[in-house]
């Protein structure tokens, strides 16, 4: 952990994570959210086995590849966290490291809901959230407030640095839940990123307020983005057949 503003996380409702995986739904979502609110970069999340590829940031600075995290400041007054940037490390054991790190600042930081955000390849049809938690109580909690937690998905697993966060948080005592919204696996589903904000908003009384264009804008970076820096598959390090898993 690379701190530029103190050592360690400010006050905050929630901490928001996501990565680039598919339809990039959850990116989108955590990148909309630094986009269009008061947001100040407090760190970056460094690892050596991240793509060596330094890229400008919008200083016109060269910059290490890292998880960037924000504190964005929601329109009732209160903050949030963010976690996100287009890199997460190529192998497991630096996968588990970055999740362990991440885990052990939400716990130092008195994290009060830690939510992974992502998406899973679904038909077009196909437009449900589904919650998901590696704590019975956790889930009873959710379950007390109405909200269903899916107890047959992911089917599959999750993947990479979103899978290791949830199944390792009941280590840490961390409350956790991802979060996935059905996608058509698209670079960029601006369609399933606003349903998922709006599920958010919801299910957790949270106004993120993203609107459409905001995320669609976002969604135009990040497919910039992509075409300079390379496909989906090389950021996660992983191979096209990871489209069948929640990332």
């Amino acid at each position: 952990m690379h701190w530029l503003i103190d050592d360690g996380l400010p006050q905050h409702a929630a901490l928001l994570e996501a990565v680039p995986g598919v339809g990039n739904v959850g990116k989108l979502v955590v990148d909309a959210l630094v986009e269009k609110h008061p947001s100040t970069l407090i760190a970056r999340i460094l690892h050596p086995e991240m793509p060596p590829h330094s890229t400008l940031d919008d200083n016109g600075l060269l910059v290490p590849p890292s998880m960037m995290v924000h504190r964005v400041m929601l329109p009732d007054g209160r903050y949030v966290v963010t976690i996100g940037g287009d890199f997460q490390p190529m192998t497991a054991a630096g996968q588990h490291e970055v999740a362990e790190a991440i885990l052990g600042v939400a716990k130092a930081g008195s994290t009060p809901q830690l939510l992974v955000l992502a998406g899973l390849a679904a038909d077009v049809e196909d437009k449900d959230v589904h919650v998901i938690c590696a704590d019975a109580a956790v889930r009873a909690n959710l379950e007390a407030n109405d909200i269903p937690v899916s107890r047959e998905q992911p089917e599959a697993g999750m993947i990479g640095v979103a899978g290791l966060l949830v199944s390792l948080s009941p280590i840490h005592d961390v409350p956790t839940v991802a979060l996935v919204a059905e996608t058509v696996g698209a670079s960029a589903d601006v369609q399933a990123a606003d349903r998922l904000a709006r599920w958010i908003e919801e299910a957790f009384a949270m106004p993120l307020d993203l609107d459409i264009d905001t995320t669609e804008e976002t969604a135009r970076k990040l497919l910039a983005s992509i075409e300079v820096s390379g496909s989906l598959e090389e950021h996660l390090g992983l191979g096209a057949e990871s489209d069948d898993f929640y990332v």
